[in-house]
């Protein structure tokens, strides 16, 4: 190579070290050949080595999903583009990508299958090339034509041989062709963050034509729009992907297969896709994608949510939250996991909180009568190695903006997630079928603390869940019957010939939350230091107030009661002995009730990295135990508190 990008950007050598290169620099031996970045200022020097040393070239760009900002910000791109006969934006001679879209088959279902998942998976999370832009962030009203913008002197501009008169052309036919429409011209995201300029500007607009310079959505843009002209934007080929028949003023890669209209056609494409097909070509097919996590190559699915989880975290965190109710040693896990784009701030005062003009969040268990708006925060579902009591940090978080999911007095956000998966796309439900399997095969629940499971008698066995009796969840949702003690004399009243087990929860049976209770002639088995996974695996019912161990059970087969109203109550999934809010009156599938509560509601944090992750990256932690251990402090903080259970007050 001649250019010290491949030498400067890290992601950038670890990608294409994994696909299978050396980078070096120097004169190309007989075996070597000649990388270039595209069409960059220093491809020549690249370009020029390889002609003089008779050197195969390859040419290397950003794949269509790059990061959160551009590389200008400062952001590693996900994914590449490898070529070794041209550039993909480059009409002037075929690459590897018209190759493949000329001549690969392209009808393989499953892979068409995957190509319809990971597109509906892209609309679903509004994802872009770049996707720093709040979703919610107004777009005009339907109606208008789309015009869009590009960087002056891209590469995929220069090389279909368009320049600022070409531009203007298209904005001229876009007026003509579509009388009395209103036309807004989008601003390119590397121009709306100053890094470069573009085509059009302030003295393009009139009457009819306004300038879109805002970071929105392309997608809403997409949806709203009555026809979308560009010349070689990835835009147009999100434009084909929302349902539009693009009109292109340069020869882009995605022109000239019956999906665009052409003003300068590409003769030697004149094979007819679909949209399908051309999303599979160049999104599954062609691309080098990479797992940050992991540090290994993957395919787009994994991409995908690379992308969908910290673009996320960057949309929920970037204005900075302020946090009231939240104890000291929570604050630094809390920190890592919503101040990597914008420290927070912890004021417990709900006027000053309010007052500091961010984001607002309250722990859940301490939201009182002045926190009306603020949004609830409480430990996700697959937590940690360890008791939140003993300060072990979480390895997820939820936030609710409607309530808080273990309240049943009124709607929670995560309510509104399951009621939505009542029906699912199957890629979503391969994916839920594949989390559940993961969990069950690698026998991992919310704490994932282990231990024996003890001799159980033959014939129909009864496993009773205790609680933290002081629990919120306990206090808001368990109804008329709310102790261990009432739980149990029900349990066995209900089943005078079973096996009943009773387990207790971790932080009673550590001793750090109160709880305990003598259930001498009620049980027969007392497992009180046995893996919960493990009893699941071996009972046939299980009796809960509120438990999330609840949920655990149905991922695993075993008939669940309730006699409160947990999140997992009133779907038809259990049968519930309490009083489920009338609004909970929908069947939804198990998976359904995976995806909303494991996928769609949490936030995951990975120990290793740092980053906003994937559930499927905490499974894999937790499976192979890559999770960090409560400092020196926190352990001493965990016994003293221990010793002091009677005042728990002071820490929780």
């Amino acid at each position: 190579m001649y250019n010290g990008g491949f030498l400067t950007q890290r992601r950038l050598r670890r990608i294409l070290t994994l696909a299978g290169y050396r980078i070096s620099v120097g004169k190309p031996g007989p075996d070597d050949l000649v990388g270039i970045w595209g069409n960059s200022p220093t491809a020549h020097r690249g370009i020029a080595a390889a002609d003089r040393y008779d050197a195969p070239l390859v040419t290397v760009e950003d794949a269509l999903l790059r990061s959160v900002f551009p590389g200008r910000a400062g952001n590693p791109p996900l994914g590449l583009m490898i070529d070794h006969k041209g550039a993909h934006f480059d009409p002037r001679q075929p690459s590897d990508l018209e190759d493949l879209l000329a001549s690969h088959p392209l009808d393989h279902t499953a892979l068409l299958n995957r190509a319809r998942g990971a597109i509906a998976r892209i609309k679903e999370a509004h994802l872009s090339k770049y996707t720093g832009f709040d979703i919610d962030a107004p777009v005009p009203a339907p109606g208008y034509v789309l015009v869009i913008d590009q960087t002056r002197d891209d590469a995929s501009v220069l090389a279909s041989g368009a320049d600022r008169n070409r531009f203007l052309e298209m904005l001229f036919v876009a007026q003509d062709e579509n009388p009395g429409a209103p036309i807004l011209i989008k601003t390119h995201p590397e121009t709306v963050q100053g890094f470069r300029s573009g085509y059009f500007s302030d003295a393009d607009i009139s009457d009819r034509v306004q300038l879109c310079d805002t970071a929105v959505s392309p997608w809403a843009l997409l949806e709203g729009a009555i026809g979308v002209y560009t010349v070689s934007s990835g835009l147009g080929f999100e434009a084909i992907m929302a349902g539009h028949k693009p009109r292109t003023f340069g020869q882009p890669f995605y022109a000239g297969w019956g999906l665009t209209q052409d003003e300068f056609p590409v003769q030697r494409r004149q094979r007819t896709l679909t949209r399908t097909q051309l999303f599979a070509a160049a999104m599954i097919l062609y691309p080098k994608w990479y797992d940050p996590y992991r540090d290994q190559l993957c395919a787009l699915e994994t991409a995908i949510e690379t992308l969908a989880a910290q673009t996320r975290a960057w949309r929920e965190d970037h204005m900075g939250w302020v946090a009231s109710g939240m104890r000291m040693w929570k604050r630094r896990p809390l920190q890592k996991a919503f101040g990597h784009h914008a420290p927070m701030l912890f004021e417990d005062n709900p006027a000053k909180a309010r007052a500091a003009g961010r984001p607002w969040m309250v722990w859940a268990g301490k939201a009182d009568v002045g926190h009306q708006d603020a949004v609830r925060v409480e430990d996700g579902f697959l937590r940690s190695r360890g008791l939140g009591a003993e300060l072990v940090p979480p390895l997820s978080l939820v936030t609710d903006d409607l309530g808080i999911y273990y309240d049943p007095s009124g709607p929670s956000r995560l309510e509104h997630m399951i009621r939505a998966r009542r029906t699912m796309r199957p890629d979503q439900i391969a994916r839920a079928e594949a989390l559940a399997s993961a969990l069950t095969r690698n026998a991992l629940s919310k704490y994932n603390l282990g231990g024996s499971v003890p001799n159980l008698p033959d014939g129909p066995r009864v496993l009773v869940v205790g609680q933290v009796e002081d629990d919120a969840s306990i206090k808001l949702g368990a109804g008329q019957i709310a102790t261990n003690l009432a739980l149990l004399q029900a349990a066995r009243a209900a089943n005078p010939d079973a096996t009943v087990i009773y387990k207790p929860h971790p932080d009673v049976e550590a001793g750090l939350r109160t709880g305990r209770i003598d259930a001498t002639g009620l049980v027969d088995v007392v497992a009180d230091t046995a893996d919960i996974t493990a009893l699941l695996e071996k009972v046939d019912t299980l009796w809960t107030m509120t438990s999330l161990t609840g949920f655990e059970a149905l991922l695993r087969g075993v008939h669940v009661v309730t006699t409160g109203a947990p999140f997992y109550a009133g779907w038809g999934l259990t049968r519930d002995l309490g009083e489920v809010p009338p609004r909970r009156r929908e069947d939804v599938p198990l998976l359904g009730l995976v995806h909303a509560t494991l996928i769609d509601y949490p936030r995951y944090f990975d120990p290793v990295t740092g980053l906003a992750c994937p559930v499927e990256v905490v499974v894999e932690r937790l499976s192979k135990g890559t999770v960090p251990h409560p400092g020196a402090l926190n352990r001493l903080l965990s016994k003293l508190q221990g010793a002091l259970a009677s005042r728990a007050h002071l820490w929780r």
